[in-house]
C-alpha cells in the first residue's frame, strides 16, 4: 500500500517540517514506501491528490492540525472516485479530532498507535450555506469533526490572529469572545422538527466529540452511526455562561437545563439577527441559512482497535 504524507509546514508553530525529520525513519518502518508533499493551501492539496492517485497511492497521512484534516477531507470530496484511507499524526494547536479518536499526544507514541491502526468507515458532515463573506454565494463544505455556529466563529477569529499559540490560546480566546459576543436569535430544525428557537451562544453539530482544544462538547457522539450529536447553549447572562463553560471540559454541561441535546441526520439553522459566525473543524467563516447533513460512512479512517470503542459503535473487534 502506497502512502501520501501531507505536511502543513505552518502547524505546530512552524515546526511540522522539523518534526517530520525526527520521525521519518520510524514512519518508513510503519508505513513502508511513501510520498511526501508539503502544502500551504487547499488548492495545493488537490494537486497533490491527483499526482498521488496517478502513482497508485491508496492511503493519506496528514501531519498537521484539525485545519489540515479539513483541507484534505474537502479535497477528497472534490475527487469522489479516489478511494483513499485517511489517517493523521496530530501536531497542531487544537488536535481535537485526534483527541476524539484517542490518539496519544506524544508524537512517537502516536506513530506506534498508527502502526496498529486499521481502516474503519467514518461519517462525514456536509454544510450548505450562504457565504456572507463572499456576497451570499451558495457554498458547500465538508467537515470531519465538528461544525458550529455562534461564539465559536469569534473564538476562531481571535485564535487565527495570534502568531504564536500555546496550550492556553483557545481558553483565553474563548473567555474573551464570551465577554464580547451577543447571543443571536436562531431557529434550529432537526429532522423536520423544531428543536429550539431563541437566543443562542452556540450550536454544535458534531461527528467527533471535542473542539476548542479539549472541550468535550459532544461526549456521546459516534463517528459511524449516521447521526450528528446536536448541542445548543442558550443565551444567558455572561457570568452564567462562564460557569457553564467550565462544565464543558467534563461533559457535565449536558445536565444543565440551559443546554439542549439531540441527535439528527439533518439540521437546519435560520438566524433572525444576520449572519452567524461559523467554525468548521477549526476553520473560520460566516454564513446564513445553514443546512447540515450526514454523509454516512463516507470515508475510511485509520483507527487503533484499542481506542476505537471511545467513539465508534462496535464495528472494530
Amino acid at each position: 500500500m502506497y502512502t501520501l504524507i501531507i505536511i502543513n509546514p505552518n502547524a505546530a508553530n512552524g515546526r511540522a517540517g522539523t518534526i517530520f525529520e525526527q520521525i521519518g525513519n520510524r514512519l518508513v518502518e510503519v508505513l513502508g514506501d511513501f510520498i511526501v508533499a508539503v502544502t500551504k493551501s487547499p488548492e495545493e492539496v488537490v494537486e497533490h491528490l491527483d499526482t498521488a492517485a496517478a502513482a497508485g497511492v491508496t492511503r493519506i497521512i496528514a501531519i498537521g492540525g484539525d485545519g489540515t484534516n479539513h483541507a484534505i477531507i474537502n479535497a477528497l470530496a472534490q475527487r469522489p472516485n479516489l478511494a483513499m484511507t485517511f489517517g493523521s499524526i496530530p501536531v497542531g494547536t487544537g488536535r481535537d479530532w485526534a483527541r476524539s479518536l484517542g490518539v496519544p499526544t506524544d508524537i512517537h507514541t502516536a506513530i506506534d498507535w498508527l502502526a496498529h491502526a486499521q481502516a474503519v468507515p467514518c461519517d462525514l458532515g456536509k454544510i450548505d450555506y450562504l457565504d456572507t463573506l463572499h456576497g451570499g454565494q451558495p457554498t458547500t463544505r465538508i467537515f470531519l469533526n465538528i461544525a458550529s455556529a455562534g461564539v465559536s466563529g469569534e473564538v476562531d477569529a481571535r485564535v487565527n490572529r495570534m502568531r504564536r499559540r500555546t496550550h492556553v490560546t483557545f481558553l483565553r480566546a474563548t473567555i474573551a469572545a464570551l465577554f464580547k459576543y451577543k447571543p443571536q436569535r436562531i431557529t434550529v430544525v432537526c429532522d423536520g422538527k423544531t428543536f429550539y428557537s431563541g437566543p443562542s451562544y452556540l450550536l454544535a453539530v458534531a461527528n467527533g466529540r471535542y473542539f476548542g482544544r479539549g472541550m468535550w462538547i459532544a461526549p456521546k457522539a459516534l463517528i459511524d452511526d449516521g447521526l450528528f450529536d446536536v448541542v445548543l447553549v442558550e443565551g444567558m447572562p455572561r457570568l452564567r455562561i462562564l460557569f457553564a463553560m467550565q462544565t464543558v471540559f467534563s461533559g457535565k454541561h449536558l445536565q444543565r437545563s440551559d443546554v439542549h441535546h439531540t441527535r439528527a441526520a439533518e439540521v437546519k439553522v435560520y438566524s433572525e439577527d444576520g449572519p452567524l459566525g461559523l467554525d468548521l473543524d477549526g476553520e473560520e467563516t460566516q454564513g446564513q441559512d445553514l443546512r447540515f447533513t450526514v454523509l454516512p460512512r463516507a470515508i475510511n479512517i485509520l483507527m487503533d482497535s484499542k481506542s476505537a470503542a471511545l467513539v465508534s459503535s462496535e464495528r472494530i473487534k
